[in-house]
């Protein structure tokens, strides 16, 4: 048995997170504490290589003692950790190889605006909907939860609107303003994603953020909310604009596709597709697509021709819609991100290539 002061260690590693502005934390048994900075990984090489005994230690210090039974049931853990008011980590726990690992992925304490986050300003006009569907997708760590907190900050310091949030874990804690704001974290506030947005309608709810979308039921019961008079804001991942309308289609039985083709078709606001790209002058910078649903996307969409919605968007630019290849191209000519990266992150790299003239 180890005499090892866990709740040090971890308390130690953490702070030195917060301190050397790490975005993430991976504690794996058989490797030194690692932190992600500006996208890289850098391992904690003046500590000690980490033992199954110890990353099972550091979980124990982090998580209650619920959810530890929960970890050892299920084999694998969302969770978030406030460690004291300096910082809070979105966290997940798993086995690999037999032995305990955690990824931490830092929370900001303070929700930034759409303007400090480099997002586009035409965002804002989404904020002000009284109702209808809008996503943001992206891969994984692609900073889709921290524009969805943009968005639900900016509806909370200007409208008197009661906001509900379903979320797995709690990322980003709001203090109400102008609106009143729930947060319901799935596993301890309702059961899950699906039985808490069926329970928004009985919560005279304005405004619904799910924090992330995960089966048909879920789909299905927030396009009828969108359909109904609430504003629903939720992730989802997947790449661009025409892969999210095709995932959310495919994710019905074939007899349901075309009733959810109408219901989408009539209630999408906008998909908003992001990557976070490395910057020449250090850290991440957004690049981005905008679909905005008008007549024409509606029709494409009720019609069965997404693979259409591309030619839309980069011939929507008057309507406000923005082109990937464009928002790359523009951080290129500002000195904000290399060709090279650009193309790394380009869905149309060819396409790229012709407006770089490389």
């Amino acid at each position: 048995m180890s005499n090892r002061n866990y709740k040090e260690e971890v308390e130690v590693l953490i702070m030195r997170a917060i301190t050397d502005g790490a975005s993430d934390v991976h504690i794996a048994a058989g490797h030194y504490p690692t932190f992600r900075t500006s996208g890289g990984l850098v391992p904690l090489m003046n500590l000690a290589v980490l033992t199954p005994e110890d990353t099972m230690g550091m979980l124990k210090e982090i998580v209650s003692e619920e959810f530890m039974n929960r970890f050892l049931q299920n084999k694998e853990i969302d969770f978030s950790y406030e460690f004291y008011n300096k910082g809070r980590f979105r966290g997940a726990a798993f086995y690999q190889k037999g032995a305990v690992g955690i990824a931490l992925r830092a929370i900001p304490t303070q929700v930034k605006t759409i303007s400090d986050l480099n997002l586009p300003p035409i965002l804002e006009i989404f904020t002000k909907k009284k109702q209808g569907f809008f996503l943001v997708v992206g891969p994984v760590g692609q900073g889709k939860s921290t524009t969805l907190a943009s968005m639900v900050e900016l509806i909370n310091r200007e409208r008197a609107e009661h906001i509900v949030t379903i979320e797995d874990p709690i990322e980003y804690l709001f203090n109400s303003q102008k609106s009143i704001i729930d947060q319901r974290e799935v596993g301890i506030d309702t059961r899950d994603f699906k039985t808490g947005l069926n329970a928004a309608f009985r919560q005279d709810v304005d405004v619904i953020m799910i924090g992330e979308m995960r089966d048909p039921e879920t789909i299905s019961t927030a396009v009828t909310a969108a359909e109904t008079g609430h504003l629903v804001l939720s992730t989802l991942h997947t790449n661009n604009a025409s892969q999210t309308i095709d995932r959310i289609i495919d994710s019905f039985p074939a007899e349901q596709q075309s009733q959810i083709r109408v219901q989408l078709a009539g209630s999408l606001v906008g998909i908003f597709s992001q990557r976070l790209v490395p910057r020449i002058s250090g850290g991440l910078i957004p690049a981005y697509e905008l679909l905005i649903n008008n007549t024409a996307v509606s029709s494409l969409i009720r019609e069965g021709r997404t693979h259409e919605v591309d030619i839309v968007i980069e011939t929507g630019m008057k309507d406000g819609m923005i082109d990937m290849n464009r928002s790359l191209s523009e951080l290129v000519m500002k000195g904000e991100v290399t060709p090279e990266n650009a193309l790394l992150y380009s869905f149309n790299p060819k396409g790229l290539e012709r407006m770089l003239q490389l």
